[in-house]
């Protein structure tokens, strides 16, 4: 199981407005070339052994804008010494704000700038370079004198998406109706953190994952990118309204239209795969479940109804 501890600093810079007032001025941005040249001056300042780029700004693929951050490892002899003091960071410039995790044998430095870029640096031991490839879907090496690199190779199919077996679309189709339960429950206790967790945080990752399927259906397997980011790359444009309509968790009222509308959406777009790959899909199961949702639903609100009146 991984290690994984987290603490959160924020930099105390000399005022909120001094801060408000830097950035109403414009501070400049810097370009890719400058921080990748800064990265390997202070690389070679610690005497680091290896640096890689990993990411976004590694595949060809991704768009390109001003929030795409800077993922670099620095495999590192000597882990203990360098954590032991770590104003080297601050050759990187001013932090807004900042992170340090513990991941297995690995420490990771999240840093968020003034100028706007983000730096997220791992620093490996170099007897677990294989602990960071794992974790990566890709990656450039772009310093490695002693050739440390040569045994590894990327994973660029990490977040990709294959076409899908029975048995997984069998496993989905069950896990989305039998969440949705738990949905129309936390629904009728007002529980709006719960409901919306389970709606967002499962429902509706069971129903990106058939709308991935259906792509992967026609394409091979595909990069749908971490969290389905690139899902709708591939698909028309009103469906990704018709699912953006689904992201409306502002009130009671309005989890429930999503519940309802998801739970459709899901009907829809699973028979429809169901049919294309020649799957069995348990229609009844979805009919009830959807019975189900409304009856309870509708029984609440008549109950809330009548309460209210009393």
């Amino acid at each position: 199981m991984k290690k994984f501890q987290q603490t959160v600093r924020f930099i105390d810079m000399s005022s909120t407005e001094s801060r408000v007032s830097t950035k109403k001025a414009g501070i400049p941005m810097r370009t890719e070339t400058e921080i990748l040249n800064l990265l390997l001056q202070v690389a070679k300042t610690l005497k680091v052994e290896a640096v890689a780029l990993s990411g976004s700004r590694t595949n060809g693929q991704a768009p390109k804008d001003e929030f795409q951050d800077y993922d670099v490892v620095y495999v590192v002899e000597n882990l203990d010494e360098l954590i032991s003091d770590l104003s080297w960071i601050d050759q990187f410039g001013k932090r807004i704000i900042e992170q340090h995790n513990v991941l297995d044998h690995r420490r990771l430095y999240l840093m968020l700038f003034e100028d706007g870029n983000r730096l997220d640096l791992t620093l490996c031991p170099k007897d677990h370079i294989q602990e960071w490839v794992d974790s990566e879907a890709g990656f450039t090496v772009l310093v490695d004198e002693k050739g440390l690199f040569e045994f590894y190779s990327p994973s660029p199919q990490r977040f990709w998406t294959s076409p899908a077996s029975e048995t997984d679309f069998e496993k989905t189709c069950n896990e989305f109706w039998w969440v949705s339960a738990y949905v129309v429950k936390g629904i009728c206790r007002k529980q709006l953190f719960y409901t919306t967790d389970h709606l967002y945080g499962i429902c509706q990752q069971e129903l990106s994952k058939v709308l991935a399927w259906q792509v992967a259906s026609d394409r091979g397997t595909v990069d749908i990118g971490k969290n389905y980011k690139y899902l709708f790359n591939y698909l028309p444009a009103e469906k990704e309204k018709e699912f953006s309509a689904l992201l409306d968790f502002s009130s009671v009222e309005k989890i429930t239209q999503s519940l309802l509308a998801t739970m459709q959406l899901f009907h829809q777009e699973a028979q429809y795969l169901a049919q294309k790959m020649g799957f069995k899909y348990e229609k009844e199961v979805a009919e009830k479940m959807m019975r189900y949702a409304k009856e309870k639903l509708l029984n609440h609100l008549e109950n809330k109804e009548h309460n209210s009146k009393l």
